[in-house]
Formats: structure tokens, sequence, C-alpha cells
């Protein structure tokens, strides 16, 4: 996975290069982001050039608070939270429970945005910060064709330290203030650790026998499936 340096963009890399059955997953094919809104001239400009297709997680309202005005790349909106985002935090949930939320609750969304990928254009997917929703989609992704588990979770992980520290210091303070009984808002807002994805994938395995499992019992069909393997895996040499 190579981090990339997009003006005005958080926590933005290409995962082409982890392992995967059979080969790796190739460059430039499936980038991960935080909201693009903030991306400057010169950043909307490195976007036009790397990504034909932009997956935008989020939901009405935070495009809505936060329009992302790319020209060039087709961006499709799947919002993948049911409900206020807020309301995770008056509900104290934990980030292994938001995540076997958006399994059970999102998952035509999560196949739709696999299939959008397996069409083969440079695809970037994006949330608000790029760590929740962004995370299980690529993770779903990677692994639905075999790529390395350690290597799927370690992306994942990896965003933590790509949030902007001052932000993280900000939203911890505010969420304390607001929610002082709350046991998992700090971690929701600000924290990816290993593992959360490894328990999660772990669960998808004893649930739905594998990543390919679940897609497939949330309709992704066989064909779409080598389409998305045709897409991200380069074979080896």
């Amino acid at each position: 996975m190579t981090v990339l340096r997009v003006d005005g963009v958080a926590n933005i890399r290409d995962v082409g290069g982890i392992p995967a059955a059979g080969g790796r997953i190739r460059a430039g094919v499936l980038l991960r982001a935080g909201q693009l809104s903030g991306a400057t001239p010169a950043g909307a400009a490195l976007l036009r050039e790397r990504v034909q297709r932009i997956v935008d997680l989020r939901d009405g309202e935070e495009v809505a608070a936060e329009p992302t005005e790319i020209d060039g790349p087709e961006t499709t909106h799947l919002p993948l939270f049911l409900g206020s985002v807020r309301s995770f935090f008056e509900t104290d949930i934990s980030l292994e429970g938001l995540y076997l939320h958006l399994l059970e609750e999102s998952g035509d969304r999560l196949v739709e945005a696999l299939r959008i990928i397996a069409a083969g254009e440079r695809t970037l997917v994006h949330c608000t910060v790029g760590k929740d929703r962004t995370g299980v989609t690529v993770a779903l992704a990677l692994s639905a064709v075999g790529a390395e588990r350690e290597a799927v979770i370690a992306d994942y992980a990896l965003t933590e330290s790509q949030l902007p520290a001052q932000r993280t210091r900000r939203i911890a303070e505010y969420l304390r203030s607001q929610h002082p009984d709350a046991v998992h808002a700090v971690a929701l807002a600000t924290q990816s650790p290993a593992p959360v994805m490894r328990r999660l994938l772990e669960q998808v395995d004893e649930r739905w026998g594998s990543v390919a499992g679940y897609v497939r019992a949330n309709g992704m069909t066989e064909g779409e499936l080598a389409a998305l393997t045709q897409a991200l895996v380069e074979p080896a040499e």
C-alpha cells in the first residue's frame, strides 16, 4: 500500500501491492480516503488524473454539510449508515458492534460498492474520515479476492496514524464533553485497532464461511466475484 499526498485530503492511499492469492493487488486500481471536500485545486487536479470513479459512502446529511465537487470522475453515493451518525455516539456502540451493524444492515450497498470496483476503473472509496465505512468496504473487497489477511488488517489499522493529530484531539475533547459517560465514543471517532478488524473478519468466517460467502449471501454472483478478482489481482509472473 502507498500513502499518497493530495492537498486538502487526509488519510488517502492506494492499496496496491498487498499480497493476494495468485499474485498481488494491482496498483492504482483501488484508492481509499477521507472526505474530498477540502481538496485544493491542485489536490482536485491530482484526483482527476488518478481516479475514474468515486464511491461516497456518506449519508445525505454529511454530503450536504461537506459537498464534494470534483469534475471528471463519476460519483456514486452509497450511504452505509441507516439513520443518523450521531445516534452511534448516543447509544455508545463499540467499533466491533458498529462494523457488525454495517454487515447486517448494509449488505446490499456494500456489495454494490464492490460491483463498482469490479468494473475495473480506477476507483476511490471514501466516507468522512476514511476509517469505518471505508475500512470495512475496502477490507471486504480485498478479502473477497484472497488478499493476505494480516495485510488487510494492517491497511485498516494504518488509518489512525493518518488522521490529523489536531483533529483527533479536538474531537476527543468534544465527545468527552458531550458524552461524558460513553465508553466507546473516542475510539469510535478516532481509532482503528488491528484486533477489531481481525475479529470482524473472524466473525465473517464463522457466520458466512468466508468474505466471499458473505458477499454471495448479499447478492454478488460468481461472475461478479470473478470480475472483482480480475480487476484487483495482478497475477504473479
